[in-house]
């Protein structure tokens, strides 16, 4: 069967507008975020002259410092992360304008049942449609995930462990913000795990999918070979 061609660049921004809409989601629910992305909700509900998309500024650029004195260099192309998350912040911020996602208009945890269920489990399957569809661009992703592919290339350490170390490094600094900031926690929640354990089978599933019906050339090839992290 013939694979559908869909540019890597293409994938690249539909994956940053459909990741925002699904935190988004998930916010609304008070059921708990994911752990990598509750610092920078944390530090928002608490410094309310901040958006939560101006809040992931302070924490991927900090986490982008960090990266560049692990890999012990610094190229141009590094700072495509951070400009993603930029991008993402922004239309985060846009998709929190929304009555149900804003909360200043609809406080989170407050709408029916029903409704932050199905917000809920379609957050979390869109984090993972989104996720698998970043991958297969070349552009770098987020900080987040790039701090994993860069350093897991750097030192030859397996992706999968070194995401399993990131993750709870990102959750034992929001359990310690929680209580630094509101003395309890906060932005944790039951759904935090549900997504912890169900994030990877979900991304795995729409990177098969995609591998299958999909061809993610880029349609700039000279311009993709500035972004090889060797």
């Amino acid at each position: 069967m013939k694979k559908i061609r869909f540019c890597g660049e293409a994938a690249y921004f539909v994956s940053l507008t459909v990741l925002a809409l699904a935190v988004s989601l998930i916010a609304s629910t008070n059921f708990g975020l994911s752990m990598v992305v509750a610092p920078a909700y944390l530090l928002s509900m608490k410094l309310e002259f901040l958006t939560f998309g101006q809040s992931e500024y302070i924490v991927q650029g900090l986490l982008f410092i960090l990266l560049c004195i692990l890999m012990k260099k610094v190229k141009l192309a590094f700072f495509f992360s951070f400009i993603s998350g930029l991008i993402y912040g922004v239309i985060l911020d846009a998709w929190r304008l929304l009555p149900h996602l804003n909360p200043d208009v609809t406080v989170p945890g407050t709408l029916p049942l029903p409704l932050k269920i199905t917000y809920f489990v379609l957050g979390m399957l869109l984090t993972g449609f989104s996720i698998a569809l970043c991958f297969k661009s070349y552009l770098y992703p987020q900080v987040y995930d790039f701090f994993v592919m860069g350093i897991s290339e750097k030192y030859k350490i397996p992706e999968g462990k070194l995401k399993l170390i990131f993750d709870l490094s990102c959750l034992t600094v929001s359990v310690a913000m929680s209580f630094i900031l509101f003395g309890k926690i906060t932005g944790i929640g039951f759904g935090t795990f549900i997504m912890a354990f169900l994030n990877g089978v979900i991304i795995g599933a729409f990177g098969k999918f995609f591998d299958k019906h999909f061809d993610f050339s880029p349609a700039l090839k000279k311009f993709s070979k500035h972004f090889e992290i060797d």
